[in-house]
């Protein structure tokens, strides 16, 4: 799942004409303890823009970049996937109304999130790494200190 760190047994070195090699690749023992930005399935191939890392951005438009928003509600974060586009709500304690902070954000990387949410604090879990104008960045990094943020899945 995304967010999960690659373990050895995780990987198998295939053998591919080279014709058909993708760029970015790495041999397990490169890749081993690296993190996933999206959902892997069973023999693809792992290249750097799965990855969490600076092959995740090296596409983003100029002005750009990528920025970690905590959501509060671990349920919400489990139905974002890996190129979604977000709208990012923020609540002010006591408010009844929230406010957009950013619209249609693409989602670079969404974190695993364990059955039953977690206990630490520090667990990835609810995160999303969203890419986003670095004013944008400013804007939620303040949010996330006061207020409470959440998601609505923008159209593609």
């Amino acid at each position: 799942p995304a967010g999960a760190l690659l373990a050895p047994d995780d990987l198998e070195l295939a053998h591919w004409p080279p014709e058909l090699v993708p760029a970015g690749g790495g041999s397990p023992d490169e890749l081993t303890g690296r993190t996933l930005a999206g959902a892997l399935r069973a023999g693809e191939p792992v290249t750097d823009v799965r990855l969490v890392g600076p092959g995740l951005t090296t596409s983003l438009p100029e002005g750009q970049v990528a920025a970690p928003v905590r959501l509060a509600d671990l349920a919400v974060a489990a139905l974002v996937r890996a190129g979604d586009r977000v709208d990012v709500l923020a609540t002010a304690p006591d408010a009844v109304d929230a406010h957009v902070i950013v619209s249609g954000a693409l989602v670079l990387a969404p974190s695993a999130v364990p059955a039953g949410g977690s206990a630490d604090p520090a667990a990835p879990a609810g995160l999303l790494l969203l890419a986003v104008e670095a004013d944008t960045a400013a804007r939620l990094a303040a949010a996330a200190a006061s207020d409470t943020l959440s998601v609505t899945l923008a159209p593609p």
